[in-house]
């Protein structure tokens, strides 16, 4: 039997371009494999005429875990090695889909962590469950995140605690620090991030690529693009960390004891509580 295709497009509305992450058994963690069909299918919408706006979205019980700390694999385009090479990369990805035409809105349920939740602030627009949970938790054992949207979105103190603690927050928490725009029950997510879509693709495609573009070179002009690709470089001194280093030790002896080990003490993400 043919594997089951790991991405999934349709065109659930006029003019509207839906890509489903589609790893469900494995909560949709982010292989190399899986993000370079991201990519591909995001730049072949934005080079399709009749699509006006992208909508990206995760298959099962979630929108994404995170990398895929099992197998991460190769790269999927070329991005300056040696020290900092992971997190320029991801910071690159970042700003492939800032500056796509189309606006890209993501539709979040469920986890929503590390790897997945920057993949969902690099699009336009943000939809959230208000029971999806969002969080960094890597910065307990491994390292800065590789892609520090916290301090620009959500402003310094919440980032600060996010920072310190790499506890999640939930859809309402996310769009009252800034995270994300709106928050929903997860039943009226997919209708009400549809019409959204929908509302959006009425306006004249030129003056929407205009009108985002204005709103990121705002960002750009008050430092965003340079702060993220500066923060790459924090990113690679915390994999020389003496903790950075013994976790990862475990995490080669096995990737769930090693997880859980991390949360346990905190009481969350695999190992219960929020």
């Amino acid at each position: 039997m043919a594997e089951e295709p790991i991405l999934l497009t349709d065109d659930p509305a006029p003019h509207v371009r839906r890509i489903t992450l589609n790893r469900p058994n494995k909560r949709n963690a982010l292989s190399n494999a899986l993000r370079g069909e991201i990519f591909r299918a995001l730049e072949e919408a934005d080079r399709d005429p009749q699509v006006r706006v992208i909508v990206l979205r995760g298959a099962g019980s979630c929108f994404s875990s995170g990398y895929d700390l099992a197998g991460v694999g190769e790269l999927p385009w070329h991005t300056a090695g040696a020290q900092g090479q992971w997190a320029r990369h991801v910071v690159d990805g970042c700003f492939r889909i800032w500056d796509l035409a189309k606006p890209v809105i993501a539709q979040v349920h469920g986890w929503c962590l590390a790897g997945g939740s920057e993949l969902a602030v690099a699009c336009d627009l943000v939809y959230v469950a208000e029971d999806a949970q969002i969080g960094y938790p890597a910065v307990r054992t491994m390292s800065p995140p590789d892609n520090h949207y916290h301090v620009w979105l959500m402003g310094m103190r919440a980032a600060m605690e996010q920072m310190l603690t790499g506890d999640s927050i939930d859809g309402n928490e996310a769009v009252r620090l800034g995270f994300a725009n709106r928050a929903y029950p997860l039943a009226e997510l997919e209708p009400a991030v549809l019409a959204m879509a929908e509302r959006i693709a009425k306006v004249d495609p030129e003056l929407a690529q205009l009108n985002k573009r204005l709103v990121h070179r705002q960002m750009e002009v008050m430092g965003m693009r340079q702060g993220l690709r500066a923060g790459t470089d924090l990113h690679a001194l915390g994999w020389h960390t003496r903790a950075s280093r013994e976790y990862m030790e475990k995490m080669r002896q096995g990737v769930t004891a090693a997880l859980t080990e991390r949360d346990g003490k905190f009481a969350d993400y695999r190992t219960g509580g929020s």
